[in-house]
């Protein structure tokens, strides 16, 4: 049962619903992977990766409320649910304990190429259904790309 009336029919909210709500799942992991690593990160270039990594969270964190908006206005529940996140998500697992900063930017750029690969096919899977959950698809997707270069830069 929805409370919203979707403005998209069964098939298309079916679609982009599973788009929106698979990439919310991917958001979320991202912004917590990042924060782990964040926390454990040691090496010389601790500073600068343990910034830029918040710079991933922050980015994380705004879209997965855009993404959960937009699940919500077309009438899909969003879940970001712990157990929804462990089992959906397309990023590896965060190795525990200290992480020197090359493996850190290495689990990053690992993290984020995972992402960006389903963000991409969410995109695709949009295009017609409805061009504004594929807006802000693309908007994401951008600034994620933005991110893994950075962090492959760091890996040169």
């Amino acid at each position: 049962m929805s409370v919203v009336k979707s403005p998209l029919s069964e098939s298309d909210l079916k679609a982009v619903g599973n788009a929106l709500r698979g990439a919310l799942v991917d958001l979320v992991d991202l912004g917590l992977v990042a924060k782990q690593v964040h926390w454990n990160v040691v090496g010389p270039r601790f500073r600068s990766v343990h910034l830029q990594l918040d710079e991933v969270v922050d980015t994380a964190r705004q879209h997965s409320d855009t993404v959960a908006e937009r699940c919500s206005a077309i009438g899909v529940t969003p879940d970001g649910r712990a157990g929804t996140v462990a089992s959906q998500s397309a990023i590896g697992t965060v190795p525990e304990g200290w992480i020197k900063d090359v493996d850190a930017v290495k689990t990053l750029v690992d993290a984020l190429g995972a992402v960006i690969e389903r963000m991409r096919e969410r995109i695709e899977v949009t295009d017609e259904p409805d061009p504004v959950s594929q807006d802000i698809l693309i908007g994401l997707t951008a600034d994620l790309e933005k991110h893994a270069w950075m962090f492959q830069a760091e890996s040169a």
